[in-house]
C-alpha cells in the first residue's frame, strides 16, 4: 500500500473526527443540557421568578463535554485522581482531552513504526514511552505551580498577618490575599475566599484548597488555622511564626539541592549515556548491534539490562532526593 495514501486515509479519518466534535460542542454550548440548567439557574435567580435554585452551591468538573464519553470515563479506575492532578497542575485541560492526546500520540507512533517496518518491540516501547509524554508534562506544571505557590505563601500569610494586626476579619485577610498578592496564589485564595461567601463553611473550603494544592506548607497552615478557631489563640503571630519556618525551610533545601547537583548529575549522564551511545554505534555500525533483537539471548540481554538500569534510578533518586 502506499504511505501517502495511508497517510492521507487517517488525516481524513481525524479530520471527521475533529469536525463531528467541533458540531456537537456548537450544538452543546447552545441547546445541550448544560446550557439549559444554567438558563434554569438564571431563572431562579431572576428577580419574581417562582422557580426555586435547588442545586449545589460547589462547583463540580466535567470529565468532558460529551455526556455518553462522561459516563464511560467515569469507568475508568482512579480516574478521579487524574481529575485532581490536572486541577493541581493549573491546565486548562478535562480528562477527556488528557486521555485523548494520550491515545493520539500512542497511536502515531503505532503508524509510523508499521510504515517504517520497526521490530514489534521497540513500536511498543515507543507507544509506551509517548504516551507517558501528556503525564509528565501536567505532572511537571503541577509540581512547578505548586512551587510557585510554596513560594508565595510565606509573603501571603505575613500580609494576612498584618491585616488581622489592623483589625480585619479572617475572610477579609484571604480577599486581601486575593486581590493583593501575585497568581496562582492569589487566585486559589479568591476561590477559597468565594466558597466562604457562598455559604460554604470556612473548614470546608480551607480543606478544598488543601485538596486543589497538595502543598505540605499549605497543610500545615490550615491544620493550623483550624486549631486556633477551635482552640483560640494569637492567629497574627500565628502565621508570623508559620512563616519565618517556611522561608527557614526554603533556605535549607536551596543548601541540600546544591550538595547534591553533583549527585543529579551522575544519575542523568548513567541514565542516558547507554541509549546515546548505542544509537552512535547504530548509526556506525547498525549490524554491529543487531544481534541483540535478532537473536533471543540478546533481547534477554536488553530486558535484564533495562531491568537493572530501572532499579538503578530507583536507587540514585532515593539517595539524592532528601526530605526536609
Amino acid at each position: 500500500m502506499d504511505y501517502l495514501y495511508l497517510i492521507f486515509l487517517v488525516s481524513a479519518f481525524f479530520a471527521v473526527v475533529l469536525l463531528l466534535e467541533a458540531g456537537y460542542t456548537a450544538w452543546n454550548s447552545s441547546m445541550g443540557p448544560e446550557a439549559k440548567r444554567i438558563q434554569h439557574r438564571l431563572q431562579a435567580m431572576s428577580a419574581g421568578s417562582a422557580v426555586s435554585a435547588e442545586s449545589s452551591i460547589v462547583k463540580q468538573r466535567l470529565l468532558s463535554e460529551m455526556p455518553t464519553l462522561e459516563r464511560q470515563l467515569l469507568r475508568i479506575p482512579r480516574v478521579q485522581h487524574i481529575d485532581r492532578l490536572l486541577v493541581q497542575s493549573g491546565l486548562n485541560w478535562s480528562v477527556a482531552k488528557f486521555v485523548g492526546l494520550t491515545l493520539l500520540l500512542a497511536v502515531v507512533v503505532l503508524i509510523a513504526g508499521v510504515v517504517l517496518h520497526f521490530y514489534w518491540l521497540f513500536i511498543v516501547l515507543g507507544m509506551a514511552a509517548v504516551a507517558t509524554l501528556p503525564f509528565l508534562y501536567v505532572l511537571k506544571a503541577c509540581n512547578k505551580r505548586i512551587h510557585t505557590i510554596e513560594s508565595q505563601l510565606p509573603d501571603a500569610l505575613e500580609l494576612m498577618s498584618r491585616a488581622l494586626r489592623a483589625g480585619h476579619s479572617f475572610p477579609s485577610s484571604l480577599e486581601m490575599v486575593a486581590t493583593e498578592a501575585p497568581n496562582p496564589i492569589a487566585g486559589e485564595f479568591k476561590v477559597t475566599f468565594d466558597e466562604v461567601n457562598y455559604g460554604i463553611p470556612m473548614q470546608d473550603a480551607l480543606m478544598n484548597m488543601t485538596t486543589r494544592i497538595a502543598s505540605s506548607d499549605l497543610r500545615y497552615f490550615v491544620v493550623a488555622v483550624l486549631i486556633q478557631r477551635e482552640t483560640g489563640g494569637n492567629l497574627a503571630e500565628l502565621l508570623d511564626n508559620l512563616a519565618k519556618l517556611m522561608r527557614e525551610r526554603f533556605k535549607l533545601l536551596g543548601q541540600i539541592r546544591v550538595l547534591s547537583a553533583e549527585g543529579r548529575l551522575s544519575a542523568w549522564i548513567l541514565s542516558l549515556l547507554p541509549f546515546v551511545l548505542a544509537g552512535v554505534i547504530n548509526i556506525i555500525h547498525p549490524k554491529f548491534l543487531a544481534v541483540l533483537w535478532e537473536d533471543p539471548v540478546g533481547l534477554k540481554f536488553i530486558y535484564a539490562a533495562l531491568i537493572m538500569m530501572l532499579l538503578g534510578i530507583m536507587w540514585m533518586r532515593k539517595i539524592i532526593k532528601i526530605r526536609v
